[in-house]
Parts: structure tokens; C-alpha cells; sequence
């Protein structure tokens, strides 16, 4: 089969398309003949060789999300998937690639009206999205949240969520165009930090309640702004650190107002807890997507032979969604 694969440590000039070993499914795992993928920043990291792929994933090949079709079971299969059904979901590594196997309960049915690249915008923002606000961050029906980088795929994944639970929606971005998009997402607020303090227009908005739960995926260079947002016994809940990694920490309103910290990742996890997080979405988020309460947002699809183009665009900081790339 075909694969992208990244040949040294570096940027998309690393990433060609080569011949390598077409993978065989085993025990309880389904074989899918990837018809497009999304990406992700993850990618762009493995690339520059700062995030390498966890152990019993291809190294070489990236890819986190997928949608195609079933084209063959492993020998202890007992699920309800057959050969030739459209499904999507995430994997640990090896997306982009013709063919991919992954356990039967990680694979999801596609909605009947997304095609394969809208199906692929899904799987990794949505899941993300999904697992950080309602089982990490415990977001309940009408809480105020603010989405940090609200235009990034899970900001515009997290937003739609929000809106879907009937909450009141903050979200900010850096350009105007993003914020004007996010309004169709949901965003009840949207925050133009290149002009105005999110704190300032949180406590505004909130009488200075501040917000039940914040989406991050900026990291250090919020911090500070994030724990002053926040509601007592508010949740701050990381799934990114495109702002830093590292910034001095006041526990103060961590003290006094009761907040809960929450990291998480999806790739890092084991199985099991993938499983389950994958089944709360197909449980909750296809049933929207099906019913158009929540949809794929793509920012630009781009033919695997143009691969490099894909990751420049995703690295450019310029899409609004996801990059999606077509086998």
C-alpha cells in the first residue's frame, strides 16, 4: 500500500509518499481502506520530532483520524461491522495511509449524508472536544464556557457542543474573520483578544460571575486570564499548549474559588479508556451530527499527493477547521 511517511525530523519538506507493507488485522481488530484524513497539530509535531508515536503504532506513518470503509475483520471480530460499511473514529498513528486496522470498538458508523471528507473532519476534534467539556470538565445543560482559539478544529468542534447543551458560549480568537464564522457555530460571544481583555468581557457578560468551565489550547500565555474567568468551582481543562508550556501560577483563586485543573490527551490513553471515550461519542455527538445540531467545519482539502501543502496550510495558523486530506 501507500503511506505517507516522514523521512527525517523537520517539516513538510520530510513527508513523502511511499511504498510499505500493507497492515493485516488481527484478534479484534477491523482492517478500513482510508478514503480521506483529517490532520492535526499532533502531526506537526511528530514531524519535528517532538511528539513520537507511543509504542505498537507505526513511527513513520502519521495520522490520528480516518474515514473509509471496512475491508476486513480480524478473526475474533463479534461486532456488528462488516465488510464494506463507511466508518470514521481516531487511532494512535497511521492514518494517513491507504489502510489502517484498529479495534472494532474504536470504528464508528458514518452518517448517512457526510461524505467520506466531511467524515473525516470529525473523529479527533469531536471526541477531544466532547471528552473535555462533559467528562473532564463536567459541563452541565446552560453553563457559560469559554473556548480559547475558539477557530482552531477543536474550538470550533467545542463551540458547537456547548451550543448543543444550551449553553452560553465564549470564544476568542485573534482575527475577526474567525470570530464572525464562530457566531454560526454558536458563539453567543465572541472575543477579539487583539483588541480586548477575555477576562474583562467574561466578567462583563457573567456580572462578574465568571464562566463555569474553560476549553484551552493555548497553555501559558492564558493562564493567568483563564483562573481570573473562571466561576467558583469553575473547571480549567488544557488540551493544548500552542502558548507555552511553562508560566508562573497563582494559587490564589485556585484556593479561593475552588477550581479544578484538569489535563488530558486522547492519543497517550490506554485502550480501553479510548474505548469509552469513543463510545460516549457515538452515544451523544453522531445523534447531533445526524440531527444537524453539530457539523464538520473544513477548512481546506488537499489531494495526498499534496501532503506538504496540507501540513503548511494546518502550520500557517490560517485555517478555520480542519485540513483535510483525500485519497
Amino acid at each position: 500500500m501507500k503511506a505517507i511517511v516522514i523521512t527525517g525530523v523537520g517539516g513538510p519538506e520530510v513527508l513523502e509518499l511511499c511504498e510499505v507493507s500493507t497492515p493485516e488485522p488481527r484478534g479484534d481488530q477491523l482492517r478500513v481502506r482510508v478514503r480521506a484524513c483529517g490532520l492535526n497539530r499532533a502531526d506537526l509535531l511528530q514531524t519535528s520530532g517532538l511528539y513520537p508515536a507511543p509504542a505498537g503504532v507505526p513511527s513513520d506513518i502519521p495520522g490520528l483520524e480516518y474515514a473509509g470503509e471496512v475491508d476486513a475483520l480480524g478473526p475474533d471480530v463479534t461486532g456488528p461491522l462488516k465488510v464494506g460499511d463507511r466508518v470514521f473514529g481516531i487511532v494512535a498513528g497511521g492514518a494517513q495511509a491507504e489502510y489502517l486496522v484498529t479495534h472494532e470498538r474504536m470504528a464508528v458508523p458514518i452518517p448517512a449524508d457526510l461524505d467520506f471528507v466531511a467524515a473525516a473532519a470529525v473523529p479527533e476534534v469531536f471526541l477531544t472536544a466532547h471528552d473535555a467539556l462533559i467528562t473532564q470538565g463536567r459541563l452541565g445543560p446552560g453553563e457559560p464556557v469559554l473556548i480559547q482559539a475558539v477557530g482552531s478544529g477543536v474550538g470550533t468542534a467545542a463551540a458547537q457542543v456547548a451550543h448543543a447543551m444550551g449553553c452560553t458560549v465564549f470564544g476568542t480568537s485573534r482575527t475577526a474573520d474567525k470570530l464572525e464564522r464562530a457566531r454560526s457555530l454558536g458563539v453567543d460571544v465572541p472575543i477579539d483578544t487583539s483588541e480586548h481583555d477575555f477576562v474583562a468581557v467574561v466578567l462583563q457578560q457573567t456580572s462578574g460571575a465568571g464562566v463555569q468551565v474553560v476549553l484551552d489550547v493555548l497553555g501559558a500565555g492564558v493562564l493567568a486570564g483563564n483562573l481570573k474567568a473562571l466561576a467558583t468551582q469553575g473547571r480549567l481543562v488544557l488540551v493544548g499548549l500552542l502558548g507555552g508550556r511553562k508560566a508562573p501560577l497563582d494559587l490564589g483563586p485556585i484556593l479561593s474559588k475552588r477550581l479544578t485543573l484538569v489535563g488530558t490527551t486522547l492519543r497517550a490513553r490506554p485502550l480501553e479508556e479510548k474505548i469509552v471515550a469513543t463510545r460516549l461519542f457515538a452515544r451523544q455527538v453522531v445523534p447531533w451530527l445526524e440531527r444537524g445540531a453539530v457539523r464538520p467545519v473544513v477548512d481546506a482539502v488537499f489531494p495526498w499527493e499534496e501532503v506538504r501543502d496540507g501540513y503548511t496550510r494546518l502550520a500557517s495558523n490560517q485555517a478555520f477547521g480542519k485540513v483535510i486530506l483525500r485519497l
